[in-house]
Parts: C-alpha cells; sequence; structure tokens
C-alpha cells in the first residue's frame, strides 16, 4: 500500500474509532447497573458506598420510612453519583413512607435494590424485589425468625436463574478468611473437632425518636428488640456462625444455651450475652460467645481446633494456622500495630477487601448474566443463629428439626401507615 493511501485510510479509520468524551460518557451511563436502595441507614450506606467506588454504579432511587433519613442521605448518594459522573437521584425516585419500597420496585428504571432495612421485613422485600424482576443485595439476617428463613429459601428456588440474590455474608469474600477456608477443607489441619466462635462487642446506642410514637422509637432502636432485628445473636454473631458453617460445610444438629440482659439498659427485649453450645454432624463440638455490654468493643474470632493444628481467623489480631502445617495471612496480629508495621503497607484489618469483594461479585454478576442464588446458604446461617437464640431462651436443648418445624414467626405490633 502506497503511503498516501495508507495515511488517508487510517484518517477513515480514526474518524470512526476515536470517540469523543461525550460519547464515552454516555456509554459509561447507559452501562452502568441501575440501583436503588431501600432502608438509608449507617449499614445500607456503607454497602451503596463502596458498590459506587468500586463497580459501575449508578445510584438512581431510594426509599425510607422516615423523612429526615431521606433528606439527610440523598445529599451522601448525590455527592457519590457526582464523583463517578452521574447527576443526582431525581427528586421523583425518592420514596417515603410504608409503602415506599413498592414504589421504588415499581420504578422501571431500577435494575437492583439493594434492602438495608431492619430484618423483620426482610423476607417480605426480598420476595417483593424478585417478583418485580430486581437483582437483589439484602443485608443479613435474611429475617428473623424461622418463617421468614423459609420464605427465603423458597424465594431462592423460584429464582431459576434469572436475576442474582446476594446476601451480606462478606466475610466470604474476604481474601485472608478465603485461603484459611480452603486451608482447612484440604485437611491443612487435620480432623476439625472443636470450634470456638466469639463476638464481643460494645452495646448498641438509644437514638431518639423525632414524635411521640413509641413504634418510631422501637424502629430507629430496632437492635434493641428481638422481634425486629432477631436479637444480638442474628445481628453480629451470625458472621462467625456463618464462617463456621463454610468451613464445615455443615450446620448444627442441635445447640443448648443460656444468657441474659444483664448490663442492657432498661429498654426492649433483646439480651446482652449469649452462651450456646451446638453440636454438628460427625461429632464436631462448637461454642459460641456473643455479647453487646459497655463501651468498649472487644475481639471477634473463629477458632478451629484439629488434629494437626489450629486455625483461627480475628477481624483485627491476625488470620492464620499454627501446627503442622503453619501459615499466616500476613494481617497485622494485636490491637495496637507498631508505626513500622503500618509504614509497611500491612492491612491490620482481616476484612479490608470484603466488602470491596462483595459488591463486585454481586454487579459483576449482573453485567456478566453468571447469576448468584445465595438465598439458601444464607438462610441455613440465619437458622444456626436462630437456633442458638432460642436454646438461649429456653435454657435447655433445641434440635434442628425441632426449631425448623416450629415455623415460629415474631409479631412486631407495628403500625406503620402513621408514617405516610
Amino acid at each position: 500500500m502506497k503511503r498516501r493511501t495508507f495515511l488517508k485510510s487510517a484518517a477513515a479509520i480514526s474518524a470512526v474509532t476515536v470517540v469523543s468524551p461525550s460519547v464515552a460518557f454516555g456509554s459509561r451511563v447507559n452501562s452502568a447497573v441501575r440501583v436503588g436502595i431501600i432502608g438509608c441507614g449507617g449499614r445500607g450506606t456503607a454497602v451503596i458506598s463502596s458498590m459506587s467506588k468500586h463497580t459501575n454504579t449508578n445510584i438512581i432511587a431510594m426509599a425510607d420510612l422516615f423523612e429526615d433519613q431521606l433528606k439527610k442521605k440523598k445529599r451522601t448518594f448525590d455527592q457519590l453519583n457526582a464523583d463517578n459522573g452521574f447527576p443526582e437521584v431525581p427528586v421523583g425516585n425518592v420514596y417515603q413512607g410504608s409503602d415506599a419500597y413498592k414504589k421504588l420496585l415499581n420504578n422501571q428504571e431500577v435494575d437492583a435494590v439493594l434492602i438495608s432495612t431492619p430484618a423483620y421485613v426482610h423476607a417480605d422485600f426480598m420476595e417483593a424485589a424478585v417478583r418485580a424482576g430486581k437483582h437483589v443485595y439484602c443485608e443479613k439476617p435474611v429475617a428473623p425468625d424461622v418463617a421468614g428463613c423459609k420464605q427465603v429459601e423458597k424465594v431462592g428456588e423460584r429464582l431459576n436463574g434469572k436475576v442474582s440474590i446476594a446476601v451480606g455474608f462478606q466475610i466470604r469474600q474476604a481474601t485472608p478468611y478465603m485461603e484459611m477456608v480452603k486451608r482447612i477443607q484440604r485437611g491443612d489441619i487435620g480432623d476439625v473437632i472443636n470450634v470456638q466462635l466469639y463476638y464481643l462487642s460494645s452495646a448498641p446506642s438509644i437514638e431518639k425518636a423525632k414524635s411521640n410514637s413509641y413504634d418510631e422509637k422501637r424502629i430507629r432502636n430496632h437492635f434493641h428488640f428481638r422481634a425486629l432485628s432477631g436479637g444480638i445473636v442474628l445481628d453480629q454473631a451470625i458472621h462467625q456462625l456463618d464462617v463456621c458453617n463454610w468451613a464445615i460445610n455443615s450446620r448444627p444438629i442441635q445447640a443448648i444455651g443460656q444468657g441474659g440482659r444483664r448490663g442492657r439498659p432498661d429498654f426492649g427485649d433483646s439480651w446482652s450475652n449469649y452462651q450456646v453450645l451446638y453440636q454438628y454432624p460427625g461429632d464436631i463440638n462448637v461454642s459460641l460467645h456473643s455479647t453487646q455490654i459497655g463501651s468498649a468493643f472487644g475481639d471477634v474470632c473463629a477458632r478451629f481446633i484439629g488434629t494437626k493444628g489450629i486455625a483461627e481467623a480475628h477481624y483485627s489480631r491476625g488470620v492464620y494456622i499454627t501446627g503442622e502445617n503453619e501459615w499466616d495471612s500476613g494481617i497485622l496480629g494485636g490491637p495496637n500495630p507498631s508505626q513500622e508495621d503500618i509504614s509497611s503497607g500491612a492491612f491490620s484489618s482481616s476484612l479490608h477487601d470484603a466488602n470491596e469483594n462483595k459488591v463486585k461479585s454481586f454487579i459483576n454478576s449482573i453485567q456478566t448474566g453468571n447469576h448468584l442464588n445465595e438465598a439458601k446458604e444464607a438462610a441455613r446461617s440465619t437458622l444456626s443463629a436462630v437456633l442458638g437464640r432460642e436454646a438461649g431462651i429456653s435454657e435447655g436443648k433445641v434440635t434442628w428439626d425441632e426449631m425448623y418445624l416450629s415455623n415460629s414467626k415474631m409479631e412486631t405490633d407495628l403500625n406503620l401507615s402513621q408514617f405516610d
């Protein structure tokens, strides 16, 4: 080809292939997953912020029971969109009241929803979202009771690969935990004989209601009420039970427990502490210690004791194996790392990439069509927590079959229409 002909052809190709910034911007907007958030509290804001930061996500709708939450968080979500070159959340897509979630789900522009409400509506909202054809990311637990967990199981069975369901057990996406579980399952610590789980947390605060409504005070402080949140085992310790179920690929057969409200304010009915002994298949014994007391946050740990070694994972004190096949994830150990350790770039949190990996997995499943279905596993881990809570309350032995067949449902006795 002559030089003049080549240059002329190259110029013609460039005219087609070099895309203007405005066209590129429009392409990104058009390819973004359009997300609506139902429940604009702290956890939901953290998750959708991670989605916005790490994926091509456009926040286009929001719903909440309370107007003040919507006003406060709209500024946050608008800024997240602005950082990615997207417009503000349209005023017409901001929904308030008891049927706000229905209005959001009826919005045909919404591709996926983040459900970050109190747990008592998780199962109903998940089912409604799937029926509306939306992809769903729901915070844990899937429900505060057996009936809700079974409802979610049925939702998962009806998916048929059409949409994704992800549930906020983000520890399964934390790199150090994934490596530890892989090593446990391949036999690095031998046969697992015993597991020690604990989640030692500070107590939740009490938020003031904007009115004299007791229902509003309960909802804004749902962690203090078992029927609304499930209680402390379903709120926090459930993560360690999920890690246990994942690592040994099983669920408990029965549980014996006790606990109480000592150290808790005279408000609500959630307990301050549980001690539960679980029995798993294969004669594996598991102990769970869950507390929400005082102002000091303690430690969170899952420790697996086997015939060849011990594997343990802490939120902020390392993830490692001791014994015949020693291994260390490189996460800094101890609550107070040295300046030298910090300067080295090592992570002090074992969950440093958990949220990022989790939201990437969810959004990627939508973009590729390789849809997720975490409903069954999430329901199983939630039911494991329900089993421990019920064993503690009964102060006796409760079997999985007894619990599951009970189909128990916790009544909230809330009048939500007052917020419309």
